[in-house]
């Protein structure tokens, strides 16, 4: 009997997190992550910081790191707990953006990827490696550590965040390990409809794999006036969407969705992918490793390595030391 490949539904949310908000918005992540798991969706993915908003300030204000800082997740902890439940409840995975504080130090932020399994499990998180231009005032960098690609009974699961979909060896490092399924999260900037919706039909394209976009909405007037960035029309979007979700062959399965709230559906099936690389697999047959090879570090870099200095020998000397005889 031939090989049968996996057929499923997945998720895209595209929704306004409760600004500032920690509690309330995992209240509304539980709700809409509910409500796809009743349509049957067995992976569903959340657009970039969504707990509890992307910083779209992007400055030195103080209070409002504060703010951001005081309403961040750890992993783990209660808040992970309620979202891994309804992850649970849904019996499906869940990528969801948000601001991880650094449970070491405390005075760092990650924009991250939080991953959890259709049995409550915390899959791991993703770290974004390099945070763009001002959110540098905001966020620390990942590591290699943090590139997961997921081997679940629905394939392999991975994720990028925003502008790593322009980091071309970030990208192959996908690619070449056998992306199925990618997670694609965004705050969708309302100028950057064209760049969403290139880069991900062309992450779909060359990895030959489905793409789940997932991308914010958030309101002008849903930033304190103290906060808002000089030059944004706040009386509007400033973050109007551009949620989907695309075929291996760059092709749209539903979506793209602006200005609404709403929850994409599609069903995707995995024999799609095999048809695709037929032609294109980049980390296979159509790659060169004798001219071109990307090496991939995945281990973590910590800021404090410790070790320990070997105990000084304790044991008595027993033989009698041995003098060279000085010559005359």
């Amino acid at each position: 009997m031939p090989d049968q490949y996996q057929r499923y539904t997945v998720a895209a949310v595209q929704a306004a997190s409760v600004f500032m908000d920690r509690e309330a918005t995992i209240d509304k992540a539980c709700h809409l992550i509910d409500e796809a798991g009743k349509r049957g969706s067995r992976i569903i993915v959340f657009p970039e910081t969504w707990i509890p908003t992307y910083p779209f300030w992007l400055t030195h204000e103080s209070e409002a790191w504060m703010a951001l800082h005081s309403n961040a997740i750890e992993v783990p902890s209660e808040h992970v707990d309620r979202l891994a439940q309804a992850a649970r409840r849904a019996n499906a995975y869940v990528a969801m953006g948000i601001n991880e504080r650094d449970t070491n130090t405390l005075g760092t932020l990650y924009n991250s990827l939080l991953y959890l399994g259709p049995d409550g499990a915390v899959l791991g998180v993703h770290r974004k490696l390099m945070p763009t231009a001002g959110e540098r005032l905001v966020w620390g960098m990942g590591d290699g550590s943090g590139m997961h690609l997921f081997d679940t009974p629905l394939g392999r699961l991975g994720g990028l965040i925003c502008w790593e979909h322009e980091m071309t060896l970030a990208k192959y490092a996908m690619y070449a390990r056998g992306e199925h399924v990618h997670a694609s999260v965004w705050p969708a900037w309302n100028s950057q409809r064209e760049h969403i919706a290139f880069g991900t039909r062309q992450y779909a394209f060359e990895g030959r794999c489905f793409v789940i976009v997932a991308c914010g909405l958030v309101h002008g007037s849903a930033i304190p006036e103290k906060w808002r960035r000089p030059g944004l029309d706040h009386t509007r979007l400033i973050a109007d969407g551009g949620s989907a979700i695309i075929g291996p062959n760059g092709d749209y399965l539903a979506g793209p969705l602006y200005e609404d709230e709403d929850i994409l559906y599609a069903d995707i099936h995995l024999s799609r992918i095999v048809a695709a690389k037929q032609s294109l697999d980049i980390g296979g047959h159509y790659s060169r490793p004798d001219v071109l090879r990307l090496q991939f570090d995945a281990s973590a870099h910590a800021s404090l390595v410790q070790s320990m200095s070997p105990e000084p020998d304790a044991t008595p000397r027993t033989e009698p030391l041995q003098v060279p005889a000085r010559a005359d």
